[in-house]
């Protein structure tokens, strides 16, 4: 009787540490594992590492020297969700690699080689909180409804890439959002950003490093703070008229000219018309 009661705890420790053993057996060549989480950091990786616990919630593979993500591997991690990529060489097209990825909370894609964002990009990410894609420096185009799915988002991150506009829409639509990084990018500050220049004066989103959000376009206004030009572009863009808009208001001045040319053409006619038959009717009543 004691004997064996002795024994089921020792068997379960036995089952246990086998579990343990198995699962150091299966981590990856070059990385670390412990419970659901796989670190690479650092191991020069040139490919997505082979082997990964499919029961992994934590995966990192920052610096490294990756330049794609399989999206059928990622797809086995179902129940992924924090996933840091910085500091690798991802590039230009990552449409539909996080398909299978869909409770993905955390996403660091931060100094890459990244060249665009398009709907497709993170549109399957609908739990996704954190995305930081900073320090991108070939990311010139974020899509207008790039983050239209992502409507968790509260913390994103676009510091310090090529942007130089962003329309309003993208991020005003976030209806979670509270942490918006812009800094250290060149920003184009025409009539076409103003709106977005209004939106982060009124917005109650918080700005990291907002002293470093300054237009590098045009030289006039290079180095200010969006917040600082927001007068200036209201006077420019309100009063001042392009060639296109003189040609539109000189065909509008024409139209107006011959719309009252051609009315009071036709009121005339009508009055000698009017004059004639009344004539014409004294005279009958005459005779």
């Amino acid at each position: 009787m004691c004997s064996s009661g002795r024994s089921q705890p020792l068997s379960l420790m036995f089952l246990l540490g086998m579990g343990m053993a198995s699962e150091r057996t299966n981590c990856p060549s070059r990385c670390s594992c412990q419970y659901l989480e796989v670190n690479c950091t650092g191991q020069q990786l040139q490919e997505f590492p082979a082997a990964i616990p499919l029961d992994t919630r934590q995966l990192i593979l920052a610096e490294n020297n990756m330049s794609y993500l399989p999206a059928v591997e990622l797809s086995f991690l179902a129940d992924l969700v924090y996933l840091d990529c910085r500091k690798n060489v991802l590039g230009d097209d990552l449409d539909f690699t996080f398909i299978g990825v869909a409770k993905l909370v955390y996403l660091d894609l931060s100094f890459n080689n990244l060249t665009q964002v398009t709907f497709s990009t993170f549109s399957h990410l609908l739990s996704l909180v954190v995305l930081k894609i900073s320090d991108n420096p070939n990311l010139v185009a974020i899509e207008k409804d790039a983050f239209a799915n992502n409507t968790w988002l509260r913390h994103l991150d676009v510091s310090r890439t090529g942007l130089t506009f962003l329309d309003t829409s993208t991020v005003r639509d976030l209806p979670n959002l509270r942490f918006l990084g812009l800094s250290d990018n060149l920003w184009h500050c025409n009539c076409s950003f103003l709106d977005f220049i209004n939106w982060m004066t009124q917005s109650n989103v918080h700005f990291s490093d907002a002293d470093n959000i300054t237009c590098y376009t045009p030289e006039g206004l290079r180095a200010l703070k969006m917040p600082a030009v927001e007068a200036q572009l209201h006077f420019n863009c309100l009063t001042q008229l392009y060639k296109q808009d003189y040609i539109f208001l000189c065909l509008i001045g024409f139209c107006i000219f011959f719309a009252g040319t051609v009315a009071a053409w036709l009121a005339g006619i009508c009055a000698v018309i009017y004059e004639v038959h009344t004539s014409k009717q004294e005279e009958e009543e005459d005779t």
